[in-house]
């Protein structure tokens, strides 16, 4: 299994240079063509009516300031993509449409997204997360979510799966599948809470992954760790004691 068509998202936030760095290096790694997407976000169509300016200098103005991002965003991609030593096949879009559409629209012929994580500190912090949960959830494709400065060298050479048995989880493996067969080591991690100590739920559970994932190639440690009540922040800190460099 391999990726053959990567997408990237093309925002206009913090960090884009080393995104565009890592798309880059993931696309060369498998030999993958990689699609820059700056979105125009033409919805600013659908709010005319309710900011009392349609079809007025102002929004016409407002449309094409929204274009001429989306145009630089795919300049700038194309500039730096062109300029690594890896040598990848690679085009821009820009799209009318607003992130998430554009984005889904995407993955419906593609094989991985990539996006960058929202940074907390931002003042559209809360929209920006809700598109990325929007984009994960209606995504056909995986998606895959980089630091916001991201200037690792490579990912994908420890991976920790966080693995409950949930559609969820085996959606999430199939979908890395072709970074799994790659890494050096794959750790599965299972996270009990206190409720399901005092429920005895079952600990183990490890064996049908560990067979399905060893006939496609990868070899995994498996794990259970006692985690309270916050299973995402003892997975954070497994993550960060194993070295992970993909979860």
């Amino acid at each position: 299994m391999s990726y053959s068509t990567v997408v990237l998202h093309l925002d206009a936030h913090r960090g884009m240079d080393e995104r565009v760095d890592q798309a880059v290096r993931l696309a060369h790694r498998f030999e993958a063509h990689l699609v820059g997407v700056a979105a125009a976000d033409h919805s600013l169509f659908g709010l005319t009516v309710a900011s009392g300016f349609a079809g007025t200098p102002r929004l016409a103005q407002a449309v094409e300031d929204s274009r001429a991002a989306a145009r630089r965003r795919a300049a700038a991609f194309q500039q730096r993509a062109a300029g690594r030593a890896e040598p990848v096949s690679f085009e821009t879009v820009v799209d009318d449409d607003d992130d998430v559409a554009a984005l889904v629209r995407r993955s419906l012929c593609s094989d991985l997204l990539v996006l960058g994580r929202p940074d907390p500190a931002s003042h559209d912090f809360a929209r920006r997360r809700d598109q990325l949960e929007q984009v994960i959830l209606e995504s056909v494709a995986p998606t895959l979510v980089l630091p916001e400065a991201d200037r690792q060298e490579a990912i994908g050479e420890r991976v920790m799966v966080a693995w409950d048995g949930s559609h969820g989880a085996a959606r999430a493996v199939v979908g890395a599948l072709p970074m799994l067969q790659r890494a050096r080591r794959v750790h599965l991690v299972r996270c009990e809470t206190a409720v399901e100590v005092d429920r005895g739920v079952e600990a183990g559970g490890f064996d049908l992954p560990r067979d399905w994932l060893g006939r496609h190639g990868v070899r995994i440690d498996a794990n259970l760790e006692h985690s309270g009540n916050d299973v995402g922040r003892a997975l954070l800190a497994h993550a960060v004691g194993l070295g992970a460099d993909l979860l």
